[in-house]
C-alpha cells in the first residue's frame, strides 16, 4: 500500500480556533501608532493652509492645461486677475477665436484670504496688478512663470512653473526666477 509522505514541519495541530494571538495584535497596534506619529505632522503642516491649497490647486490646473494643449493641438491660455485674486483658462479655437475653456473657463478664486503678491514672466517683467496672460503651447511648452502668493499673516509661497513639463514647484518664501 502506498503511504503519503508527510513533512513533520508542515503538520499543524488544529485546535478548532483560528485567529491572532494577543502579542501579534499588540505588535500591529504599536506599528500603526508609530506610522501615525510620523505621518500626521507631515500632513498637518502642508495640507491644511489656504496658502498651500491655493498654490497646489493652481499647479494642478496648469498641468491639466499643459496636457490638454498637447492632446488637442490647440494653444491654451491662463489668465490671472491679480486685483481680484482669480484665474481662468481659455482656448484658442482653430479659427483663431479665443473662448473660455469648458469647466476651467470660469473664474477660480484663491482660497480664504490668500492673494497674488505678483506674477513674474521672464522677458515680460513682474506684474502686481491687472490681468496677466500666460500661454501654453501644444508643442509641449508653457511660458516659465513665477507666481507669488501671500497669506493673511504675511506668509509667502512661490509657485514656479517648469516650461518643458508644465509641472510646478512650490517653495516657502519669495523666490525670484
Amino acid at each position: 500500500m502506498d503511504e503519503l509522505a508527510v513533512d513533520p514541519l508542515m503538520v499543524r495541530k488544529s485546535s478548532g480556533q483560528a485567529g491572532f494571538t494577543l502579542i501579534e495584535l499588540r505588535v500591529v497596534v504599536v506599528l500603526l501608532a508609530l506610522f501615525a506619529i510620523f505621518t500626521i505632522p507631515l500632513f498637518s503642516a502642508t495640507g491644511t493652509s489656504d496658502l498651500g491649497y491655493s498654490a497646489r490647486r493652481l499647479g494642478g490646473t496648469i498641468k491639466y492645461l499643459f496636457n490638454e494643449s498637447a492632446l488637442t493641438g490647440r494653444e491654451h491660455r491662463l489668465i490671472y486677475n491679480l486685483d481680484r485674486g482669480t484665474y481662468r483658462a481659455r482656448i484658442v479655437e482653430a479659427d483663431g477665436e479665443i473662448v473660455d475653456l469648458p469647466g476651467f473657463g470660469k473664474e477660480t478664486s484663491l482660497a480664504g484670504d490668500v492673494r497674488f503678491r505678483d506674477v513674474q514672466v521672464p522677458g515680460r517683467g513682474t506684474f502686481t496688478s491687472g490681468e496677466v496672460t500666460v500661454r501654453i503651447y501644444p508643442s509641449g511648452w508653457v511660458e516659465e512663470t513665477g507666481v507669488h502668493f501671500e497669506g493673511e499673516s504675511g506668509d509667502v509661497l512661490t509657485l514656479r512653473v517648469m516650461p518643458l513639463t508644465g509641472t510646478s514647484e512650490i517653495f516657502e518664501g519669495y523666490k525670484t526666477l
